[in-house]
């Protein structure tokens, strides 16, 4: 049905086209948080209305990523996009004006739906639309690279938009990009589907739901709490109808994964090698942001503009891998990746040693070069591994490993750097600071310096400076963890993706 030609200029307008909603989709991800402040005062949320109004999005977007590239594979992958678009835009506008917290939370969650039909059918687009092995790969680069792009200028955007609107005017800024995309679409991307394809199942796509959504909200509450046991009920809860959906999928004649995919030993460690570099990633993202604003004292925007270089050397990195691809083998170039990826986290090792701001951006712009040929080589594998017809699950489950990458990054990571700052804490706690708010300080760094505050010097200044510097201990701790987590990722990928030259040549 399709040759392996080179693509044409149509295939790489309709690339830029497929970009657009990806920059939205990481936009929408990190804007809203800018406008909590004055979407909580006119909305008045309760906290715990307020962690569902930022999570929901998050939450239901990898809930959702199986059934979708399931959906796209039947009803279609361009067609699949395009509901995805105007349903995205509809539900921005309605929250755009929300005018209660139930009806924003509603409003977010009906976003993450329809976000969760962008990233597999527009990676599975680019399967169809670029047959020519370098050609997709490259394509891949620029997939990736709008979401860094997003995810870069969301914050900032967001917040010239707010200097000048009201905080519903952040969900407005993809509009646009979705009311454009439903006119060029239709007249510039193919449309593809499975032509034996049956209806998907829906206890499975139930299962596959509540599986994935169980496991990150109970991962999402260990990162923020510590581990606790209804953490550990819903994370186990997860596991459970995980075991429950992998057992019924033999058992169908179109499962809603292909468990067949998963016996490649190359495309399961491309997919575990990706999982690993996110949760390295991701759980990084976490301390620096509370280093760069609690340690070092700099303003939100501040950390923001210092954590650019960040995503600019993951732009050029995206850029780059695509030519290096034709010169190395992907197994050898995602091992290099790893090993510099390990080495910007070594030098993150050295924080409490030189000049911590210089050690940050110098140790961010190495682990995100080192990165992103892991990210796009591994999407590559896992992608063109899957036959044609199966490409939005393949891309699906691709995406759904990059959620789980980043949540247990988050919540391990971070309950490590918690429980190495509670030690440190308990050890150093000054005299004179009352017990109440000994108990306060040593549970987090935001809360030791919320109460050092509000206590006369020098004692509020000798709890700051405790637990600022039990903090930097956490964070050495965290880095040497993701510097060992990748040197072993990269020795297991090198012995396993070698057997990828051996399937290509075959």
């Amino acid at each position: 049905m399709f040759s392996e030609s080179k693509a044409t200029r149509r295939e790489w307008i309709g690339l830029a086209v497929i970009a657009l909603p990806c920059v939205l989709y990481a936009m929408d991800l990190t804007v809203l948080n800018l406008a909590v402040p004055r979407m909580s005062e006119d909305l008045k949320p309760t906290s715990a209305q307020l962690l569902w109004i930022l999570d929901i999005y998050g939450f239901l977007v990898a809930g959702s990523l199986i059934t979708m590239g399931n959906i796209g594979d039947r009803i279609g992958r361009r067609r699949l996009l395009m509901i995805g678009a105007a349903a995205f835009g509809v539900a921005s506008v309605i929250a755009a004006f929300s005018t209660s917290a139930e009806m924003l939370i509603a409003t977010r969650a009906l976003l993450g739906v329809a976000g969760a039909t962008l990233a597999p059918s527009t990676l599975s687009l680019i399967r169809t639309m670029f047959r020519d092995p370098q050609q997709r790969t490259f394509a891949i680069g620029v997939w990736v690279t709008s979401y860094s792009v997003g995810g870069a200028i969301g914050p900032l955007l967001g917040g010239v938009v707010l200097e000048y609107f009201w905080w519903g005017a952040v969900f407005l800024l993809g509009v646009p990009v979705m009311a454009l995309l439903l006119v060029v679409g239709p007249r510039l991307l193919p449309e593809f589907r499975d032509p034996e394809a049956e209806p998907v199942d829906i206890l499975s796509a139930v299962l596959s739901l509540a599986g994935v959504l169980l496991v990150i909200y109970g991962l999402k509450r260990i990162a923020e709490n510590g581990p606790e046991l209804v953490a550990a009920m819903s994370v186990g809860a997860g596991v459970l109808v995980g075991y429950v959906f992998v057992r019924r999928q033999p058992k169908l004649t179109h499962p809603l994964i292909d468990l067949d995919l998963f016996r490649s030993s190359v495309f399961s460690t491309a997919l575990a090698t990706y999982l690993l570099g996110t949760f390295a990633v991701f759980g990084a993202f976490v301390f620096v942001s509370q280093y760069l604003q609690l340690v070092l004292g700099l303003s939100p925007l501040k950390a923001g503009l210092w954590s650019l270089p960040s995503f600019g050397a993951f732009v050029l990195g995206s850029m780059i891998v695509p030519r290096l691809a034709r010169r190395i083998p992907a197994p050898q170039l995602i091992a290099a990746g790893l090993l510099i990826a390990a080495a910007g986290f070594g030098i993150l090792t050295q924080i409490d040693r030189a000049n911590p701001l210089m050690v940050i951006v110098t140790a961010s712009i190495i682990y995100s070069l080192g990165i992103s040929p892991v990210v796009i080589l591994a999407t590559d594998i896992i992608v063109g591994s899957a036959p044609v017809e199966r490409a939005g699950a393949a891309s699906a489950i691709s995406e759904t490993s990059s959620e789980l990458g980043g949540a247990l990054g988050i919540a391990i990571l971070g309950s490590i750097g918690t429980a190495v700052y509670r030690m440190r804490m308990a050890e150093a706690i000054p005299h004179g600071v009352p017990s109440d708010v000994s108990e306060i300080a040593r549970g987090t760094l935001g809360g030791a310096t919320a109460v050092a505050a509000r206590l006369p010097d020098p004692v509020g200044a000798a709890l700051l400076g405790t637990a600022r510097d039990a903090f930097a201990q956490a964070f050495v701790t965290m880095a040497a963890v993701d510097a060992a987590i990748l040197l072993a990722t990269a020795i297991a990928a090198t012995l396993m993706l070698r057997q990828r030259q051996t399937v290509q040549t075959g």
